[in-house]
């Protein structure tokens, strides 16, 4: 078959609207979309703010640090606007009002950005307390996982809160794929949160974590089972995730499933499938 003839059948079958009919965004004419290559500047620029002299400019100090901070809170209340005006299009709203509401919430966003440094401040104190092998609190800002992806988390978090559409998802599996930790931003996770190792972690949208949680490696935070609605679809929106109590810790690859509470200080073994509560205190341990 001659080369034009390929091209000219696969043309008329992807243009078949059959073929693409749950595949197809129909962009509306002027309305932006959101960029990945952006939101990844956007956390690059964020991470600079919450963490200077790590992220963003090295030669920041004490003296100059209100300079880099005006100039990366412009160029993030910039940069932010537009794509949550993009995420704001892309879910159906007008796109006048896009530009207007996404300059409003992205300055709502930049208002919250002490109580999140505040909080990842624990995050990482956890983490440093946590792991012998942290040499310093630097190391473990430049270098761990848990942190990149605590940090887009608490991001993606507080951009849900605020009513933003598929912006915060798009934050959360930039960290996913640059850290094999998989966190939705609609989980709700209390302060100094730790994961150690953190490869294979997954926590689910309507996961509760409270206080001084320490999760190791390949621990899942799922559902157990989907309720389904009259036409055999999964319902959304309900809580099907556990509940996890401060001071609780989590060894490597335990599944914990269903919207199930693990108590208060309790303390979860390796490679334990878990689908009922465990009372406060309770060590659950695999028998030798």
């Amino acid at each position: 078959m001659k080369t034009s003839d390929i091209l000219n059948k696969t043309v008329k079958t992807l243009s078949d609207p059959d073929s693409y009919q749950a595949l197809f965004h129909n962009h509306r004419d002027g309305d932006p979309f959101p960029s990945e290559n952006e939101l990844a500047r956007i956390i690059e620029i964020t991470r600079s703010i919450l963490f200077p002299g790590y992220y963003g400019a090295s030669q920041v100090n004490s003296v100059n640090m209100s300079f880099h901070m005006g100039i990366a809170l412009e160029e993030l209340g910039s940069k932010l606007s537009r794509q949550i005006a993009a995420g704001l299009c892309f879910s159906g709203d007008d796109a006048t009002d896009c530009s207007k509401r996404g300059k409003e919430l992205a300055w709502k966003f930049i208002e919250k950005l002490p109580s999140l440094r505040q909080i990842l401040a624990t995050d990482v104190r956890a983490t440093y307390n946590g792991d012998p092998a942290a040499i310093n609190m630097g190391e473990v800002i430049c270098c761990y996982p848990d942190i990149k992806a605590i940090t887009n988390y608490r991001i993606a978090h507080e951009l849900l809160l605020l009513g933003v559409p598929i912006i915060p998802r798009m934050i959360t599996e930039q960290a996913h794929s640059e850290t094999g930790i998989d966190i939705h931003p609609g989980a709700t996770i209390g302060s100094y949160f730790c994961i150690d190792h953190g490869t294979g972690v997954v926590i689910g949208a309507t996961s509760i974590i409270g206080n001084n949680v320490k999760l190791y490696q390949g621990v899942t935070l799922g559902a157990k089972s989907f309720p389904l609605d009259e036409n055999g679809n999964p319902i959304k929106g309900i809580a099907r995730h556990p509940i996890i109590e401060d001071d609780v810790i989590i060894y490597s690859n335990s599944s914990i499933l269903g919207r199930i509470t693990i108590g208060k200080g309790a303390v979860i073994g390796g490679n334990i499938w878990i689908t009922e509560d465990i009372p406060a205190g309770t060590k659950v341990l695999q028998k030798k």
